[in-house]
């Protein structure tokens, strides 16, 4: 006699157990937040942010010595994939101001995470994907204005702002550049933080990030959108304006991570 067949059932969905139904707007105020934890002791953020632009003309300053000046733009655009990691000492302010802990630039500085070690490899692996963008940059320059030897930064910019293949390859270095952006700021954007404040291995913890953005999309590319504006104010300003924006910002992403956190377990 024929078995019956089993019944069949529809596929169970996982529990989303980091979607917090939070609406876009919210990001206005974790910028908010990030705002008040600066004004609350405003040298520390402000000498951090000073440090940053020091960093960032050191930066632009080792491309030209090496003549790699037209690498800047896509250097400054792979900013956006480091920049988590840059902000720890921020996060640790943040932190030391919920817990009610003194806050010095020393300790920003010095920042000692829950997860010192697997945060290191972290970084090292956000280095790799800043590496490759600048590598798929190099490419691509190369497939639009072919394999002859470099002209020179000034000659570079000039092609590609003065040109229709100039264009062109600054439309399709902007598709590939946000696949890039947008992989690495769903790795990182709650990665860094969590690892400041817990022991995780960097692979769980970049793989919890990019879940804890993908359930909370809408709020996330809203901040991923205030973060591009933010650079984009920077830029206008010679970088100067990353004194103000960028510790403003890494404050807010704290304040990301515990609103997605809270109560997951």
């Amino acid at each position: 006699m024929l078995e019956p067949l089993p019944t069949l059932r529809a596929p169970e969905k996982p529990e989303l157990i980091f979607a917090r139904a939070l609406p876009a707007r919210e990001a206005f105020t974790w910028l908010a937040a990030g705002w008040n934890d600066l004004r609350a002791s405003p040298v520390s953020s402000l000498a951090y942010g000073i440090l940053l632009v020091a960093l960032s003309y050191a930066a632009l300053w080792a491309l030209a010595a090496a003549g790699l000046l037209y690498l800047a733009l896509p250097a400054i655009a792979g900013f956006l994939i480091i920049g988590p990691f840059l902000a720890l000492g921020l996060y640790e302010k943040s932190r030391a101001l919920e817990s009610g802990d003194p806050v010095s630039l020393w300790r920003m500085v010095l920042v000692r995470p829950a997860s010192s070690g697997q945060l290191a490899y972290a970084g090292l692996l956000l280095g790799l994907l800043v590496l490759f963008w600048l590598r798929a940059a190099d490419l691509l320059y190369a497939l639009f204005f072919g394999l002859t030897p470099f002209p020179g930064a000034e000659v570079a910019f000039a092609n590609v702002l003065t040109t229709g293949r100039g264009w062109s390859l600054i439309l399709v270095g902007g598709v590939v550049g946000g696949l890039f952006a947008g992989f690495a700021f769903a790795l990182s954007l709650f990665s860094i933080p969590m690892m400041l404040a817990q022991k995780r291995d960097a692979l769980t913890a970049l793989g919890l990030s990019f879940s804890m953005t993908l359930q909370n999309l809408p709020v996330a590319l809203a901040w991923g959108a205030i973060i591009a504006v933010g650079l984009a104010i920077s830029v206008a300003t010679g970088l100067l304006g990353l004194a103000v924006v960028f510790p403003v910002l890494g404050h807010g992403t704290w304040h990301a991570y515990r609103a997605i956190w809270k109560d997951a377990q």
